[in-house]
């Protein structure tokens, strides 16, 4: 079991944090209670230093809510919410994200601006209420202050590095309630911004150890500057390729620590998404779950999972079968690759062997509920209307029950199992700093793959092989295009809130064709400022082409 002090820590401020979401950035959280008689003692400083961590799952991880991780997937190309049948039209949001036909009322719009930002007020009070705490008078020493606000700091600094990417120019705001409308700051403003916060306090954060589950760590820090320089140029307009290589070597080379011994890539493609991933010696930084331990589980059961898949894994839930893998992301895997194989469901589904009759063969079989009701559950690689005779590529409000491959890379274990549903969310990994910093090194060498940028990648890539395969699956330096690299990371980083940054960075999100999705308009690359913050906070600008 896990011991996770994010998880059980934050019980005791519930009723202090409850409010609704923040839609003019107000963030007087504590505004009933002074810091003179709350922060009493060690666990009620963590419990507000901890409390932007877990609110992050509403944004940041897999949850059946707007946020980050939902507008980075469902607009790019290997995830869609397809309408299957009398199920999952929802005023078309779904199909306007695919699309890219998106409106500033939207709430998928909307959501993640407000919960952003609401995260960002966490920060700012824990920030003002401890700089002016007298440590010593709880028991604490000012170094445990400061690498205390320093991750703050840099917590605020992530919340706002996902702002910055999802809307580009966006209000900067660090004191509670000053100023009252705060104003539209250019996105290279922002950038900077966020670079000096993750400078100034990154090296004040201690390296990743066992203890550190869940929290920002230096690891993270490093982590955080990799992803902001390897972005700078769409970010900015200035290419920041050495900054990002350095940051990454800092990681690599064990200078910021590991969960369980230096950083390493794990030898299983499963183990860094298992029910144990607080063990895995690749996971950087991660949203901490312990479902045994605070009754708080993961979010993609409900995303992911058909109405009746409990019965693959000897579950205690079912899902609510909205998201599905488009055809043309499955089929960019090769048939011999491990990825294929684990982390999608596809084809005839059985029961977990714990739930068949040994006496009764046609009990292993899971059955369909809706089109293909008390029939054999088969997932396919198609989105259309197979059981009214449809061929062709379907569309988005031509899905089935069983319509497209499915999610399989975060598994709950059984019911039973000790660790049950105890998947953390994984933000960053090893892998994705080996991938960061290869891309850098191509992009350095215009575009062309050196032996070091191969060997990152391989090393990564080998995994996904068996050894008899792996001679003729190995990139070259001929072989590794810049084109290659971004279908690799797609292979890679599916479903972990990674692929509409990667397509803008390699120039294909507004260009390229997937599925059924056609070229969109460049202005698509952000989306728009809501429509109900400018109508509150006259002091924002329109992103272009929402006018």
């Amino acid at each position: 079991m896990k011991k996770l002090q994010p998880i059980r820590i934050i019980g005791l401020l519930t009723a202090l944090f409850a409010f609704s979401t923040c839609t003019k950035l107000d963030e007087k959280i504590y505004s009933a209670v002074s810091q003179t008689n709350f922060y009493n003692n060690r666990q009620e400083v963590m419990a507000a230093v901890l409390r932007p961590f877990t609110h992050a799952r509403a944004w940041a991880t897999m949850q059946d809510r707007h946020g980050y991780w939902r507008l980075q997937e469902l607009t790019a190309d290997q995830q869609a919410w397809p309408q299957k049948g009398r199920h999952g039209y929802d005023g078309a949001q779904w199909i306007r994200q695919h699309y890219h036909e998106w409106t500033v009322t939207d709430r998928a719009i909307e959501e993640p601006w407000e919960l952003i930002y609401w995260g960002i007020g966490f920060c700012n009070n824990t920030i003002r209420d401890l700089t002016d705490l007298d440590f010593t008078r709880i028991g604490m020493t000012e170094e445990e202050k400061a690498s205390i606000i320093a991750e703050t700091k840099v917590i605020r600094a992530w919340h706002y590095l996902k702002l910055m990417d999802l809307y580009g120019n966006i209000p900067i705001v660090t004191t509670v309630g000053e100023p009252a409308n705060p104003p539209t700051r250019p996105r290279a403003e922002v950038f900077a911004f966020i670079e000096q916060e993750l400078k100034d306090n990154v090296d004040l954060l201690p390296n990743l150890e066992p203890s550190l589950v869940g929290r920002v760590s230096k690891a993270a820090g490093y982590a955080m500057l990799a992803e902001l320089y390897l972005n700078a140029e769409v970010w900015t307009g200035t290419p920041r390729w050495d900054d990002c290589i350095a940051a990454c070597d800092k990681i690599i080379n064990g200078e910021c620590g590991g969960l369980n011994g230096p950083p390493a890539l794990d030898t299983s493609i499963l183990a860094p998404f298992s029910v144990t991933n607080h063990k895995s010696t690749e996971n950087l930084f991660q949203i901490a779950y312990d479902y045994r331990a605070s009754g708080d589980a993961p979010g993609y059961p409900a995303v992911f999972w058909h109405y009746r898949q409990r019965q693959i894994y000897n579950a205690d839930r079912d899902g609510n079968n909205e998201w599905v893998v488009t055809p043309n992301a499955y089929d960019s895997y090769k048939d011999n690759d491990l990825r294929k194989q684990e982390w999608f469901l596809i084809g005839l589904q059985k029961k977990h062997p714990a739930l068949r009759d040994p006496n009764n063969p046609a009990d292993s079989i899971v059955l369909g509920t809706e089109e293909y009701a008390n029939q054999p559950l088969v997932f396919v690689n198609n989105i259309r209307r197979n059981s009214e005779g449809e061929n062709g590529e379907g569309g988005m409000t031509r899905g089935e029950e069983n319509s497209g491959a499915r999610f399989n890379k975060y598994r709950p274990g059984q019911v039973t199992d000790p660790d049950y549903l105890g998947n953390d969310f994984v933000v960053y990994r090893l892998t994705e700093i080996y991938f960061n910093k290869a891309e850098a090194l191509m992009r350095k060498n215009n575009g062309v793959a050196t032996q070091e940028a191969v060997d990152l990648i391989n090393a990564c890539r080998k995994r996904a092989f068996t050894d008899a395969d792996w001679p003729t699956e190995a990139y070259t330096t001929s072989t590794l295009t810049m084109e290659e690299l971004l279908a690799e990371r797609g292979r890679e980083f599916i479903f972990e809130g990674k692929r509409r940054s990667d397509m803008i960075r390699f120039g294909t999100f507004t260009t390229a064709s997937w599925w059924d999705h056609q070229p969109s308009n460049p202005d698509k690359a952000l989306f728009p400022i809501p429509q109900k913050q400018l109508a509150i906070n006259p002091a924002l600008k329109q992103n272009k082409g929402y006018d």
